[in-house]
């Protein structure tokens, strides 16, 4: 206790201080998620240049599956061989990164609210310097040191989703920006499968692979120093709770004697805003100060619904199929792409000439899909705005109408834009399934686009969904859970690539038809969404509020008689 008494006053600045530095929080945190957080999912590259380094190659011994006469790993120029072996064992590894970068995302919610985001970004950081470290050091002699791999990727995927969770807290600092310091978090994390592309350019330069990890170490040791002095111990405060108030808002009031214009108008609207909040449920009880309005806002309606109820709701149950079978086409992709692509090229020819020319294939397009991967900053505010389609002007014509006129439920538009989202997601992972299976390399790029942007889809429309249906203190544990449950059935493509390998011979075809048949699943969570707005569209007010209340937070409009 004593320790972590210190800790929390080494350095922490406050919540108020934080605040004055926001705009470098966030630009530093787009940096830093582009660089640190899911750079995994650029696995393509990672791979070949694992593959030149000769992690595994030990593997491929004279008589197995190696592509040439070998000694001891090397074939007579002195290059590591391959084999699927090999690749099986690395995939493998690709396989446990992966799945802690989805699933450790329930418990890093739960030691957030408890601790804030201080502590996990500090632990993430830390974690991603050991795996590069781990990494460089296992390349000094991968024959006796490749099983060191797995330690390092394990620690790869779990220090990025601590940097990518921790700065899904920083959009409350912005008010009216919220919504796209949101997007532009969400499309960096999904942008960063471009980074491992780029250390790829470097690495075929000629910068040795050690020095590209060792300072990769050390820049995670920066983004680490940087968190120790801009940082707050305590989560920065949503702008809807009266501690924004109480925490950010009155402090800057006091600090600062000439507050004019603008300024004062926001602050003074804000406090005013929240002091003349009306008490709820017949508490007549009146409140003046921001001590006594914290009380009000502390037992939320949001508390009174058990979270076993949102776990077991219509909508989670089938956003975790949605999520489950999205996730796993991607993963698998992202693990069997180069393989894919060789085979288009080889058709299953092994001769010199061919690997070769097949080689030089992958290689370019590991690129070009690595580069690809920025499109996520571009497509993952589009979603957002589907998602928000006209809900803010529903709800103003609704508050201005007059007693005894009927009001339009702010939930069916909601759930209408929803329901566009995810048809939208679904038929663009449908169209990634078919072209994916087209034996010609040029419309690889296209798959490479569908793929992307079906990424960057997928995980905004569900978290907006959540956010939309769901109570605000549900909605961190929920999603944890939900990339839980996804992270676990995404662990079956590594049988998946083992069976492509082996049995089809390093033909995808009939993995694809199955996952495409598999992916088709994904439209059950809009055909319920569309049903249960028909059930409010048809039913009114009552019927509304029976299956709202089934599902989330959301209550229908109260309309006066």
């Amino acid at each position: 206790m004593v320790l972590l008494q210190l800790y929390r006053a080494l350095m922490a600045p406050s919540i108020s201080q934080a605040y004055g530095r926001r705009w470098w929080i966030a630009v530093t945190a787009v940096f830093e998620n582009l660089v640190f957080s899911a750079v995994l999912l650029g696995w393509a590259s990672l791979l070949l240049m694992l593959t030149k380094e000769g992690f595994y190659s030990h593997l491929c011994t004279e008589g197995g599956n190696a592509t040439g006469n070998l000694s001891a790993g090397r074939d007579e120029e002195g290059t590591w061989a391959t084999c699927v072996d090999q690749a099986e064992m690395l995939n493998l590894g690709f396989t446990v990164g992966s799945f802690l970068l989805s699933a450790t995302t329930l418990p890093l919610g739960i030691l957030m609210d408890r601790h804030g985001p201080r502590i996990p970004r500090l632990v993430g950081s830390s974690c991603f310097a050991l795996s590069c470290a781990m990494i460089a050091v296992a390349s000094y002699n991968p024959a006796s040191l490749s099983a060191l791999i797995f330690l390092a990727l394990s620690l790869n995927g779990f220090g990025g989703i601590c940097i990518t969770f921790s700065s899904l807290t920083i959009p409350n600092m912005f008010g009216s920006l919220r919504s796209t310091i949101m997007s532009l978090m969400i499309g960096s994390y999904a942008s960063s499968a471009v980074t491992f592309p780029g250390i790829k350019v470097l690495y075929d330069a000629g910068i040795p692979f050690t020095v590209i990890m060792f300072t990769w170490a050390f820049l995670a040791c920066v983004v680490f120093l940087n968190c120790i002095i801009n940082w707050p111990v305590d989560t920065f405060p949503d702008p809807e709770e009266a501690d924004f108030v109480k925490k950010v808002k009155l402090n800057v009031l006091a600090l600062d004697h000439k507050v004019t214009g603008d300024r004062f108008y926001v602050h003074v609207t804000a406090v005013g805003q929240r002091l003349s909040q009306r008490p709820r449920h017949g508490d007549e009880t009146k409140h003046f100060s921001t001590e006594d309005l914290g009380e009000i806002a502390g037992p939320k309606r949001d508390n009174r619904v058990p979270f076993r109820k949102s776990v077991c709701s219509a909508i989670f149950l089938w956003s975790l199929v949605t999520m489950g079978v999205t996730q796993l086409r991607l993963i698998f992709y992202m693990g069997a792409m180069n393989k894919m692509l060789e085979f288009i090229v080889t058709h299953g020819r092994a001769s010199d000439d061919i690997l070769e020319e097949a080689n030089e294939i992958v290689n370019f397009y590991s690129s070009i899909f690595g580069v690809m991967q920025l499109l996520c900053l571009i497509t993952s505010p589009v979603i957002g705005y589907i998602m928000d389609w006209k809900v803010q002007e529903n709800v103003k014509c609704s508050e201005s109408k007059r007693p005894g006129q009927p009001k339009w439920d702010p939930s069916v538009q909601k759930l209408t834009n929803a329901i566009r989202a995810f048809v939208l997601t679904n038929l663009l992972l449908v169209a990634f399934g078919v072209t994916c299976m087209v034996n010609i390399l040029p419309l690889q790029y296209l798959t490479f686009i569908f793929h992307t942007v079906v990424r960057g889809f997928i995980h905004s429309a569900c978290g907006g969904l959540y956010a939309s249906v769901y109570p605000t203190n549900h909605f961190g544990s929920l999603i944890g859970l939900q990339s839980l449950i996804s992270a676990i059935i995404a662990l079956l493509q590594q049988p998946l690539f083992i069976l492509m390998l082996g049995p089809l011979t390093g033909n995808p075809f009939w993995v694809n038809i199955g996952l495409l048949v598999f992916s088709s699943a994904g439209f059950c969570l809009p055909g319920y969404l569309w049903y249960l707005r028909r059930q409010i569209v048809r039913g009114g007010e009552t019927a509304g509020e029976e299956a709202i209340a089934c599902n989330s937070e959301i209550v229908p409009t109260e309309t006066t008689a």
